[in-house]
């Protein structure tokens, strides 16, 4: 790529800030494990990786309903955005549940040594695509050859990853590091632009000229919307985590089956995002949440085999801190085991 990308730069800039977070998680700070006085509810604290929206359907809706309630539990959520460490923050025990945006950082997190384990894969496939225009079409890995890509900065090492999963040259295509609005592809300033497909109102602008090739199609399958807590609290608060999934669990089944109403929650609880928009991205959402695979292994399942193809790709493009971590490392399946009875088996 003409645009200079280092290799472990994703890497070097993660690693800025996570130090901290190891220190204080070997201390064992956990300090969000609590129970509120007054309920004598088990506290739990969400913290996102980005700011609440369309994603946390489940979690609100099932806050809403009381399935938090009915496991014993108090539901918080706590915004994420483009100054907070939300991985930082679970491992210091500010939060003991935590959401990122995708599994790479979950990845990135345990080889510097952060002791965070995913539990359930929010969504099924990861919604990232790059956008183009019909005169201009991108469909496939090898149409990038030539052209310039637009994507944020935190999408590098995801294009990097696409080339060479593609057997494409980075010196074949150019970057160009761009925001989060669609402008630079409306005005030609590249070729194609990197967005969620859930991202509904930002994309109106592009109306039926549109052209989506996910990253999931070209061979980069990544979780979107992990659940991960901490080693600790796996151990010393299994069954609470279980509750947690379970409840979140039946939130998104209700969410699936009450479309409409579910974004009258959100809308509630977020007076600001706009209902026209979230109504045409629920069906988008509950889509990527459940799939043939959920049909089978409920809300939530997640394969041992994703997890290790994540970790080869990262592996093959130098971007572990230390040792690459192990599939055991990373993740467990035993809270969706545990909890098999009670997620919602549809796709």
């Amino acid at each position: 790529m003409s645009h200079a990308i280092s290799k472990g730069v994703n890497r070097r800039s993660f690693l800025k800030t996570v130090g901290a977070a190891a220190g204080l998680a070997g201390a064992g700070t956990f300090i969000a494990i609590s129970r509120a006085a007054a309920q004598d509810k088990f506290k739990v604290s969400m913290q996102l990786g980005w700011l609440t929206g369309n994603g946390n359907l489940g979690e609100i809706a099932a806050d809403k309903l009381g399935y938090f309630a009915e496991e014993g539990l108090e539901f918080e959520i706590v915004p994420g955005g483009p100054n907070v460490d939300g991985v930082a923050s679970v491992a210091s025990g500010r939060s003991n549940l935590g959401q990122v945006s995708s599994s790479p950082s979950l990845l990135l997190a345990r080889s510097a040594g952060i002791p965070i384990k995913c539990i359930a894969a929010g969504y099924q496939q990861h919604p990232y695509t790059y956008f183009s225009l019909k005169k201009n079409p991108i469909k496939t890995p090898q149409d990038m050859i030539g052209k310039v890509i637009g994507t944020q900065a935190t999408g590098r090492i995801l294009l990097r990853a696409l080339l060479a999963k593609n057997g494409i040259s980075e010196d074949q295509v150019e970057l160009k590091v761009i925001g989060s609005d669609m402008a630079p592809l409306m005005t030609g300033q590249v070729d194609a632009i990197t967005g969620w497909k859930t991202n509904v109102n930002a994309l109106s602008v592009l109306g039926d000229e549109r052209v989506d090739m996910t990253l999931w199609d070209a061979g980069i399958q990544l979780y979107a919307n992990p659940f991960y807590t901490t080693d600790s609290v796996l151990a010393e608060h299994g069954d609470k985590v279980e509750a947690m999934i379970r409840a979140i669990s039946r939130g998104w089944g209700w969410v699936r089956e009450n479309q409409e109403e579910a974004v009258d929650h959100l809308v509630e609880r977020l007076p600001n995002v706009d209902r026209d928009s979230e109504l045409k991205a629920v069906p988008l959402v509950v889509d990527y949440s459940f799939s043939e695979s959920t049909k089978t292994g409920g809300w939530g399942v997640m394969t041992r085999e994703n997890w290790q193809a994540q970790i080869d790709t990262y592996a093959e493009l130098d971007q572990f801190a230390k040792d690459a971590p192990t599939v055991d490392d990373i993740m467990t399946l035993d809270i969706l085991d545990k909890t098999a009875d009670v997620r919602p088996k549809v796709g």
